[in-house]
């Protein structure tokens, strides 16, 4: 998944916090106009000019905190992708560079975090990034397909595990 991707489910993912994934998925596209397509170096740029006049869209959540975190975070993904050479290299080394496949028998085996989720947001937060915690980046960790948790009895869980077992992750984001 290439970056400006990474940075499109972040930016989505800190909308949603405390909103259900509906209420964002409906203004996906607003989002995209609003924040320049998510190209990340146009996004940093923006000015409070910018939130002002983000706060009158109806196509985005409007908030104020929301709306700065993401030209925030904007500015943290970059620095992250020059100090790892981009965004995705920095997260996946979260998980060794490997899928995580959890084992999924019942609704009860679900999680809402994990161990890696929390040192992930915590290290997230210490580059400065703003609403992302554990449970946000769990739901990030799963959209890029850093965590496989789909039912043991679902079709698609054995097709994903095909697709990622033979791939060098690592490599291809050498």
């Amino acid at each position: 998944m290439d970056d400006q991707t990474l940075f499109e489910f972040i930016t989505l993912e800190s909308a949603q916090a405390g909103l259900s994934w509906y209420t964002i998925l409906k203004k996906r596209q607003g989002y995209k106009n609003a924040f320049h397509q998510f190209r990340v170096e146009d996004v940093a740029l923006m000015t409070e000019a910018d939130v002002e006049r983000l706060l009158c869209n109806t196509n985005i959540i409007r908030n104020r905190l929301k709306i700065r975190a993401t030209i925030n975070n904007a500015q943290a993904f970059i620095k992250v992708q020059q100090e790892f050479g981009s965004f995705a290299r920095y997260q996946w080394q979260f998980v060794n560079f490997k899928v995580i496949v959890n084992d999924i028998a019942s609704k009860e085996g679900y999680l809402a975090t994990s161990d890696i989720s929390i040192i992930f947001a915590k290290d997230l937060k210490m580059r400065g990034f703003k609403f992302l915690g554990p449970t946000t980046i769990y739901a990030h960790m799963q959209a890029c397909g850093m965590v496989n948790d789909h039912d043991n009895a679902c079709f698609r869980k054995q097709e994903i595990i095909n697709t990622y077992q033979n791939l060098d992750i690592k490599q291809r984001l050498a």
